[in-house]
């Protein structure tokens, strides 16, 4: 995810990498090539075609913003709560930094590297990456027994945090945590995985492939025929709106396509490894 500088008018006029442009830019051009050619030659009467009404186009353009508009807010509301989510996962994690201040320093380091290990493994499993030894072995508390079983679990993150509440409850059998204690960390612990479920719910279930694909052959299909239509009205200056609009519908609809999946590497995605990053951060000053 890149850092935006929003200060600069110019800046955001003409940015590139941060924007869908390269995405939609293959077909924005046929769409601009199409226009030109097809205003061109009816320009120059090398050929006659009975243009579509333009209001059958006013209909169909008002009707596809609010399928679009629908789209891009519950693609939007899929990214923010994401982030939210996560938010909770920083909140919690600094939570028991704190409240493990009182349980005695072998109990706490382990705790807190298992922090860590959490939110690096669920940043795995929420972008699809496969857990191997190579990944494992950056973090030294684990021996190679611990890394074959972890990587024999088919919910890894869950695994990490009933290793958190065992260390817990051998810390309360052994009195080395009070009840009240004990029972102020495992309210974060209970916050995690809902974080984990949360993170899970919108990873599984996008939005129904079907509705995706009709709004999605609808935009293109309005861009494409977009000139036959305006044609009438502006003539040679076609391209020129019709470029403008095919801009706008095919941008939003590669937007909310990339916002739909908020755990992806896409330039609009959530920044995992720089939260994930901060968390390591955090958790090894007090180790």
């Amino acid at each position: 995810m890149f850092e935006r500088d929003k200060k600069s008018i110019i800046s955001l006029l003409f940015a590139w990498n941060e924007t869908v442009l390269p995405q939609i830019l293959p077909a924005l051009l046929l769409v601009l090539i199409i226009s030109t050619a097809f205003s061109s030659l009816i320009y120059f009467n090398v050929i006659k075609i009975a243009t579509f009404p333009t209001i059958s186009f006013s209909i169909f353009g008002v009707i596809l913003s609010i399928f679009l508009g629908f789209k891009n807010t519950a693609c939007y509301d899929r990214w923010w709560e994401a982030r939210k989510l996560w938010g909770t996962l920083i909140a919690s994690s600094r939570h028991i930094l704190r409240e493990t201040l009182l349980l005695t320093k072998s109990y706490r380091i382990l705790i807190l590297n298992y922090l860590i290990l959490f939110s690096s493994i669920l940043r795995y499993r929420l972008r699809n990456i496969p857990l191997n030894a190579d990944l494992l072995s950056n973090y030294s508390f684990l021996s190679d027994s611990d890394i074959k079983i972890l990587l024999e679990q088919k919910n890894p993150p869950q695994f990490i945090l009933e290793k958190i509440q065992h260390v817990l409850i051998t810390a309360l059998k052994e009195q080395a945590v009070t009840d009240i204690i004990y029972n102020q960390i495992n309210t974060h612990i209970t916050d995690l995985g809902n974080v984990q479920a949360g993170c899970d719910r919108i990873k599984d279930s996008p939005l129904p492939y079907s509705y995706s694909v009709l709004l999605h052959r609808a935009v293109y299909c309005f861009c494409f025929t977009l000139p036959f239509s305006l044609e009438t009205t502006l003539g040679i200056g076609t391209p020129l709106l019709v470029g403008l609009i095919a801009y706008l519908f095919l941008g939003l609809d590669a937007l909310s396509t990339q916002l739909e999946e908020p755990f992806n590497l896409n330039i609009n995605g959530l920044p995992l490894d720089k939260m994930v990053s901060n968390i390591e951060y955090e958790m090894n000053k007090h180790l």
